[in-house]
């Protein structure tokens, strides 16, 4: 670990009236001591002092707050100091030039919570949720960053780490008395039940990954239909902007636009697709391949229309639905034709489906029951609720080592099945433990310390 001061802006450059720079190493009050009015060397930790940021000419850059933090108990876990300064562009870059010329250098992207990883302040797992921390653009990925870094799937993988190496340790141990072959420490009929339940426990954090990744990049929504059916004009009173181009001529969708829009604290992401049609143009058509790819991909697919489908429309949109949730939405019904020709429509057809649907009226172009659509669109998405307290998995490097440690625990089981000798059934335990340990970045502690 390198052990330089280090400094940085810790707030967005330009975002406010106030701006912080950290500062962090073992000799932070050596440095703050040459550019601080005050000297911090004595100064109690957790506390707020005022005073001005000087130059070496005794000239004043600004007036400022530092908060002095001692280690341990600082983010990085060595002493730090946040200097609040006036959120100027020239002050800042005045002030981290200072600190710089006496004794720090500017930290690299992510250091200080690299350090708090390193004097353990945080494990690895809690480190990455910083990132989606800060990313969070919504209630559910605020809440699923949060909970992650405040330990919530690191005190999950303790418990079952606690438990492996319980089962490693009687395992190993019966290898130290093993002239003794009727001696048996573990009753293998419990260590097998022990093990199915920790690879249910292991299989349903894996199993939350897909609802996870979907809330963390935003639930798709593609709204598919003919041409002029109003499929650019939904999207923009969904997303409450012109975002998309409206003309009554026939084509102008080319290409998929996406924009992500808020729903009961969860994002979506919309797909606005070229019109399905027979069409002779060749850019007009990969549009429409492109519509199909986008409506293959999404978890919800908004079907507008303004009139009966055809026999052949119905059946193609049936051969490419497998696992999306369809709302059938009945744009243009405040026009009286319009109404007449959908209240007409078989709901037998509808029956048909192959997946499940809800049927939805609007107006688009008077904003007419949106309102209505987003909370079908919502509910259709079938969210599991989480609790502050649920762990969800949202990150694929931790999947990955949930399933290669649910295929070692497997062998585990099959080993304990079969009365496979110990020493053999231990070494897949500890390759589980490996797998598992990957994800918070903690090594691994031998059965024999733990006895």
């Amino acid at each position: 670990m390198n052990n330089d001061t280090i400094c940085a802006l810790a707030t967005g450059s330009g975002s406010g009236a106030i701006s912080v720079v950290r500062v962090s190493g073992e000799a932070t009050f050596d440095v703050l001591a040459r550019v601080f009015s005050k000297d911090l060397h004595d100064a109690r930790p957790n506390t707020i002092h005022y005073g001005r940021i000087v130059d070496a000419d005794g000239l004043t850059v600004d007036d400022v707050l530092v908060a002095v933090f001692r280690a341990p108990h600082s983010y990085t876990g060595e002493n730090s100091a946040e200097i609040s300064c006036h959120g100027s562009t020239y002050i800042v870059r005045r002030i981290l030039t200072l600190l710089t010329a006496n004794g720090c250098r500017l930290a690299a992207p992510g250091e200080y919570t690299q350090r708090a990883f390193l004097n353990g302040k945080m494990d690895l797992s809690q480190a990455e949720a910083v990132a989606d921390l800060i990313a969070s653009t919504n209630r559910a990925t605020h809440q699923l960053a949060l909970s992650q870094m405040r330990g919530g799937f690191s005190s999950e993988l303790s418990q079952l780490r606690e438990q492996l190496l319980r089962l490693t340790s009687l395992l190993e141990l019966e290898l130290d008395f093993s002239d003794h072959e009727d001696l048996e420490f573990a009753d293998r009929s419990e260590l097998l039940s022990l093990v199915q339940h920790i690879d249910e426990r292991i299989a349903s954090l894996a199993r939350s990954f897909e609802a996870g990744q979907a809330l963390k990049a935003g639930i798709p929504v593609a709204i598919i239909g003919k041409t002029n059916v109003g499929k650019s004009t939904l999207l923009n009173r969904l997303l409450k902007d012109n975002r998309a181009i409206v003309s009554d001529v026939h084509g102008t969708t080319r290409d998929t636009i996406e924009e992500a829009m808020d729903i009961n604290g969860v994002q979506f992401r919309f797909i606005d697709t070229a019109g399905i049609r027979s069409t002779a143009d060749v850019v007009e058509r990969i549009g429409i391949e492109r519509t199909y790819q986008a409506l293959t991909k999404a978890h919800v697919v908004l079907w507008l229309i303004d009139d009966n489908p055809t026999d052949e429309e119905f059946a193609d949109l049936c051969s490419r639905l497998t696992h999306q949730k369809l709302i059938i939405v009945c744009n243009k019904t405040d026009l009286p034709e319009v109404r007449s020709r959908l209240s007409s429509s078989d709901a037998h057809r509808w029956q048909a489906l192959p997946v499940a649907y809800k049927i939805v009226d609007i107006s688009a172009r008077d904003n007419r029951n949106i309102d209505v659509l987003e909370q079908t669109i919502y509910d259709m998405a079938d969210l599991p609720e989480f609790k502050e307290t649920d762990v969800v998995v949202t990150s694929a490097r931790h999947y990955d080592a949930l399933v290669r440690a649910r295929l070692s625990l497997s062998r585990v089981r099959d080993g304990l099945s079969s009365q496979l000798s110990g020493d053999l059934v231990a070494e897949d335990l500890r390759i589980v433990l490996s797998d598992l340990a990957e994800i918070t970045g903690q090594g691994i502690i031998t059965p024999q310390e733990t006895l």
